[in-house]
């Protein structure tokens, strides 16, 4: 708990106002229509996610859904969350791999149809991040399941979430 409140106070506010006169929402548009062009090369229809927690602080699922607010609407570019990983694409981890989450988050690994992509998302995520160590974290994701792709931050803005998924779809 002493780390994540050092974390805390080391970084401050994360949140800020958005001021589309100041250029932010136009990178998004260029940004979000090439994230759609490439959903549509590789799948031909919307991009579809399964988002679980394993025991997050709640920060990156904070930036998943401000990611789908109103202001960025990933939704727009392709990118879908389906409530049933046999419906996905890619799954989506948040927070270290609590000992409870291990076996759930393989089972829904395993319900996913082929191919199937694991997508990180936080430090924690990770390697485990502040909770690193802890008796009650089996550590990162990479240690209960094979991840493709790792979306760096503590945790990422919208912004980087969209970056990191365009490189992602670029491999």
């Amino acid at each position: 708990m002493k780390s994540i409140l050092r974390i805390k106070l080391k970084k401050g506010t994360l949140s800020r106002p958005i001021h589309p006169e100041k250029g932010l929402l136009p990178e998004i548009e260029v940004m979000g229509a090439e994230l759609r062009k490439k959903i549509k090369e590789r799948f031909g229809r919307s991009f579809h996610i399964r988002e679980v927690d394993t025991g997050s602080c709640g920060a990156c699922e904070s930036e998943i859904i401000a990611a789908t607010s109103p202001i960025y609407d990933i939704q727009r570019f392709g990118i879908d969350f389906v409530a049933s990983p046999r419906h996905a694409d890619a799954l989506l981890v948040t927070g270290p791999v609590s000992k409870n989450m291990a076996a759930a988050l393989r089972k829904t690994y395993e319900a996913m149809p082929e191919p199937k992509f694991v997508i990180t998302l936080g430090d924690c995520a990770k390697g485990g991040g502040a909770f690193k160590g802890s008796y009650y974290v089996s550590g990162g994701v990479k240690e209960v399941l094979p991840v493709d792709f790792h979306i760096l931050g503590c945790p990422p803005s919208p912004e980087n979430i969209v970056k990191a998924l365009l490189v992602f779809l670029g491999k």
